[in-house]
């Protein structure tokens, strides 16, 4: 599992930074409109990228780092949603967010439950 999650983090990073840079800035291209028009920053694809390394490859501080990235992630984009779908505004940007904030949710939300419930498999070392 410590495999999947890694992976999952990687693909999760990738698809930010093509939705919240990627996509943006060929947009603006086309709009003929300054590049940063609509991006949307964010830099929690370096934490996710941080957090698959340490899933692949160990680390004295992995069940920490787990369960601060995944509560922190949890809390925040739970927030969002409440603020969001109070007075929900659907465009193509939100939509790609929502999205994006789904899988984000429901990958922390399996990795926490998972670590929970399977400390040991988060040793230092991988056990495959």
């Amino acid at each position: 599992m410590r495999r999947f999650f890694a992976h999952s983090l990687f693909v999760l990073a990738a698809w930010t930074l093509v939705i919240k840079y990627g996509l943006p800035i060929v947009w603006a291209l086309h709009e003929n409109v300054a590049l940063s028009t609509f991006i949307w920053w964010d830099f929690w694809w370096i934490a996710h990228i941080w957090l698959g390394w340490s899933l692949l490859y160990g680390g004295r501080h992995l069940l920490s780092l787990i369960y601060i990235v995944s509560i922190l992630e949890i809390g925040i984009v739970t927030t969002k949603f409440f603020f969001f779908l109070s007075e929900p505004e659907w465009t193509i940007w939100t939509m790609n967010w929502f999205v994006n904030k789904i899988f984000v949710l429901v990958i922390f939300l399996m990795l926490l439950t998972h670590t929970i419930f399977r400390k040991k498999s988060y040793s230092t070392w991988i056990q495959d």
